[in-house]
């Protein structure tokens, strides 16, 4: 309610409201994002599931990757927040309408954090499983298949919605078809909860650097962007390669039921519906 709303109901002048409230602590304050709801009674035992399966891999010498897409950002000169030193401010649009846009930019981001890399697939159209699939396929046969030689299996974490959900159908019909049987790995998928992607390696070992390294840069090309990404780097030594794909994606495809039945998907017996292998089909 506005002072004025409650010094006419109290037949008091505005700052009178003002002081009177302000004698009793009260003072102008915003909504704050705190409350998380109520946490998946699975929760704390699938972070535990997860750390198993990452300890497994690693001992093995298997690959393991982290995955999830970026923010879709818009390319021209939009602000981008956060700040950069430079003796002139970047002149950017007052608005941020799509239609001024050249284009956009959906990164979909791998992180290896064996190695301690990150590989973004930049997509141009939509964010879709099969632009995930295609990601995780473009690692795998540039970067992944010559780190992890003779492996016959990829762990990958996921957050529990988007375009790698766990329920995404065609997530899954396409790491079949794309990965799998292609590449012969077995593919071990674990979800992250609902609610907690932030838990998820890829958001503060490659995300957060990416975002810090290009805070306050319009995006006004996707050379600049890609440019930027591969510049990404930490103390730690974090490396990124970075790639565009100007591939159209579809949204609203459907994966019918007899075409789920035929993938040779095992789900584990723990909390199966967010922890399952993907084999390669039978030659």
């Amino acid at each position: 309610r506005s002072l004025r709303w409650l010094g006419e109901r109290l037949n008091v002048c505005p700052n009178t409201v003002r002081r009177l409230l302000r004698e009793r602590t009260y003072s102008l304050q915003a909504n704050r994002k705190r409350l998380s709801g109520k946490a998946h009674p699975d929760r704390e035992a699938q972070f535990g599931h997860i750390e198993a399966q990452i300890q497994a891999f690693l001992e093995r010498g298997w690959p393991i990757i982290s995955v999830d897409a970026k923010k879709r950002e818009l390319i021209g000169p939009f602000r981008n927040a956060g700040r950069l030193w430079c003796q002139t401010p970047p002149d950017v649009n007052t608005y941020d309408f799509p239609s001024l846009a050249e284009g956009v930019a959906i990164p979909y981001g791998i992180y290896d954090p064996t190695h301690n890399r990150g590989y973004v697939f930049v997509g141009t159209s939509r964010n879709t499983a099969e632009l995930a699939v295609d990601a995780v396929a473009w690692w795998w046969s540039i970067y992944g298949q010559r780190l992890f030689p003779n492996a016959p299996a990829l762990l990958t974490l996921a957050d529990g919605g988007g375009s790698n959900g766990y329920r995404n159908r065609l997530w899954k019909y396409s790491l079949q078809h794309k990965i799998a049987n292609v590449t012969r790995l077995a593919v071990t998928v674990s979800h992250y909860p609902t609610g907690a992607s932030k838990w998820n390696p890829i958001e503060h070992r490659l995300f957060g650097p990416i975002s810090t390294n290009w805070a306050g840069e319009p995006l006004i090309s996707h050379a600049k962007t890609l440019n930027l990404i591969r510049g990404t780097t930490t103390q730690q030594g974090l490396v990124v390669h970075a790639r565009l794909s100007r591939k159209k994606y579809r949204t609203g495809i459907k994966v019918p039921d007899d075409q789920m039945e035929a993938l040779y998907l095992h789900p584990d017996d723990f909390l199966p519906a967010w922890n399952y292998t993907i084999k390669p089909h039978p030659d």
